[in-house]
Parts: C-alpha cells; sequence; structure tokens
C-alpha cells in the first residue's frame, strides 16, 4: 500500500470499494436483464415494424362457418368423401380452353399427388349449361382413368337455384371448391398453372387428410 493510500481513512476506503461492486453488479444485472428480454424485445420488432404480409398457413381460402351441401342437390354422392368441385359449362369448357382445362388438370393432378390416400377423393364436375362435353376431354378425364365425373345441375327450379346460391356465395362460383366428408364446403382455391400454387393445393389437401377421417365412407 502507497503512502498516499496509507493517508487515507480506512471507512474512506471501504466505502469505495462498495461503489464499485454495486457498480459492477448493477452492469451485471442489467446485462442479464437484456439478455433474458431479447427474444421478446425481438419478437415485438418482428411483429410492429418486420410483420410478414399476409400470415396465413394455408394457400386456399377457409369457409367459416363452412357451407352445408344438399345431397338432393345432385346426383352423386358426396357424404363421406372429399371432394374437389368445379362448376362449368360444357360449352365453355372445351379442349382448347385453356382455363376450364387447367382446372380439371389442376383438380386430376392433385388428386394424384395424394398417393396412397387418393382413393379418398373424389373429383366433381357440374356441367352448367347440360350440353355434350367434348369427346376429347371425357377421353382425357374419363371417370375410370382420372377420377373425374360430370354431373348435371339440379332439374327442380327452386334447388337449381339454392345450389348456384351456395356455389357462388363468396364470389367462389369459378373456384375450385373443397367440400368435406359431411358434407360441406370447407375451403376454395383458385384455379391456376403456377407449379408453386399447386404445392400449397396439395399442401393443404395432405394436411386435412393427415388430420381428419371423421365421417368418411371408402
Amino acid at each position: 500500500m502507497s503512502d498516499k493510500e496509507l493517508l487515507i481513512p480506512a471507512s474512506q476506503i471501504d466505502s469505495s470499494a462498495i461503489d464499485a461492486q454495486t457498480r459492477r453488479g448493477r452492469i451485471q444485472m442489467l446485462l442479464l436483464l437484456l439478455a433474458c428480454a431479447a427474444p421478446v424485445i425481438a419478437s415485438y420488432l418482428a411483429y410492429y415494424l418486420f410483420k410478414p404480409e399476409g400470415g396465413k398457413t394455408n394457400f386456399g381460402t377457409l369457409v367459416y362457418p363452412a357451407q352445408t351441401f344438399n345431397p338432393e342437390w345432385l346426383n352423386t354422392q358426396l357424404q363421406g368423401k372429399w371432394t374437389l368441385l368445379i362448376a362449368r359449362p360444357a360449352s365453355e369448357c372445351q379442349i382448347k380452353d385453356e382455363k376450364c382445362i387447367e382446372a380439371l388438370f389442376l383438380m386430376r393432378q392433385t388428386k394424384v399427388a395424394m398417393g396412397r390416400e387418393s382413393k379418398r377423393v373424389q373429383l366433381l364436375w357440374v356441367n352448367t349449361d347440360g350440353k355434350p362435353v367434348d369427346p376429347e376431354v371425357i377421353r382425357i378425364y374419363d371417370e375410370q382413368v382420372a377420377g373425374l365425373k360430370v354431373v348435371a345441375l339440379p332439374a327442380d327450379p327452386q334447388q337449381k337455384a339454392d345450389f348456384e346460391g351456395w356455389l357462388n356465395k363468396e364470389g367462389a362460383g369459378r373456384q375450385i371448391q373443397l367440400i368435406d366428408p359431411s358434407p360441406a364446403k370447407m375451403m376454395y382455391f383458385p384455379v391456376t398453372n403456377s407449379p408453386k400454387d399447386f404445392a400449397g393445393m396439395k399442401k393443404d389437401l395432405e394436411k386435412l387428410l393427415k388430420l381428419n377421417h371423421k365421417g368418411e365412407s371408402l
């Protein structure tokens, strides 16, 4: 100890040491609090400053509450199956009509992509004008090969009006509509030729088939 330190009162030396320890303790405590709070701060920054657009995990648009389907509307069995449905006039759905063929192709490929689960999915085309379907379309999308069934609109005027109201609700009339086994419409998808969009639709259906077997009859 130096001569100068010998001249400093002991109480003053003790006080200086205590102050230094207190400062170090406060700094350590602050660093610890910052380390603990870092995830919270990061989440707030991510949410308020860098919040991503959208935020939904599904590609299709969820229908909530699900829109009940009346089995009397169409001459086919929907209860107990997952059904991908489109409604198009046969006069517009020719082999050269890209939009219609894209819809049929997307539905068929989505069903095929389900692999062993594909038998749980059926494809349905509601022919809205009752005209003959293009033979070339029938050949390519044959029910036995591609699993696509073509049905007519209800013959009864009231049932036809009710079906069309259900079909076009939320502006979804031209979309690919997904009906669950209950049966009820619970999601719809845009018609697209984008590989990325196809992957999104495939992923949505895979999730549903994995998580929900309720009410199915294979």
